[in-house]
């Protein structure tokens, strides 16, 4: 029978080098064995020393996109990745609205790794009060968790506190990522608040490497390809911890400088 097959989608633009981006949500469904499905909203000409163009895809297109999709196929989750203004985001909120795609996994990419604003404040306000509250889970980095909270986060309560207040946003349920920016650190934790009110902290080890294209990309990715499974929301994060842990732990060696991680190694493992 038809679309029997668990089937995922990507909202995201296409990093031409294939380290982030819709390239890596596709390898991480790829690697959970779910369907891959895109909607192209941007493409970003890049390599691992940097970007260095971008281009938005026009709305009619983007609308197509979703409708030949929606016409075809039975997507069972969605995730959104980096969506540059408040245009492009207004178009995706619409979109998600009309078709049933699933849960939506909300990856705010609003900086980078280092904490740099990625977006404008216009398409910040767009992206946290009219998209964020459409999330089933949201999956800050520490810098868009301190961003979105209003607050500095120090220590494990204010971890704590600054889940409760994206929560209050709208999103469902809150996989808030542990910083990688203390000298000397071994373990990275990461604190989980569910819907249900449950929570737990994710710890892993801290991998000194530069091989860390598209984690936060495959964190969020590897969330929605268990929901499409129906994996429920716990054992969704525990996997996808897992999965971008064992992933930067082995390296592969593509690029000259900032690569990617390496979406083989988990498969083995997990």
């Amino acid at each position: 029978m038809a679309n029997e097959f668990p089937q995922a989608l990507t909202i995201a633009g296409s990093d031409s080098d294939g380290s982030a981006g819709m390239q890596a949500d596709l390898h991480t469904f790829f690697r959970r064995h779910v369907y891959g499905a895109s909607v192209m909203t941007a493409c970003v000409a890049g390599n691992s020393y940097g970007i260095h163009d971008a281009v938005n895809l026009p709305e009619s297109f983007i609308n197509q996109e979703f409708k030949d999709l929606a016409d075809d196929y039975h997507i069972r989750a969605s995730k959104t990745g980096m969506l540059s203004d408040s245009d492009l985001i207004r178009t995706v909120i619409k979109n998600y609205q009309k078709y049933d795609f699933g849960p939506l996994v909300v990856d705010p990419v609003i900086t980078t790794k280092h904490g740099n604003m990625l977006l404008e404040q216009s398409a910040y306000k767009t992206l946290r009060d009219e998209l964020i509250p459409l999330a089933y889970v949201i999956t800050p980095n520490f810098f868009e968790a301190q961003k979105l909270a209003e607050m500095e986060i120090k220590t494990d309560e204010d971890m704590k506190t600054a889940a409760e207040k994206l929560k209050d946003l709208g999103a469902k349920n809150i996989y808030l990522k542990g910083s990688h920016h203390n000298p000397g650190q071994t373990k990275v934790s990461d604190y989980v608040l569910l819907e249900s009110g449950k929570s737990f902290w994710l710890t892993g080890d801290f991998f000194p490497t530069d091989r860390k294209n598209g984690t936060g990309d495959s964190l969020s990715a590897c969330i929605a390809a268990e929901l499409a499974k129906g994996t429920d929301i716990e054992q969704a994060a525990r996997i996808a911890k897992k999965f971008v842990d064992i992933a930067i732990k082995n390296e592969i060696q593509v690029g000259h400088k900032f690569g990617p991680i390496n979406h083989w190694a988990p498969a083995d493992e997990l």
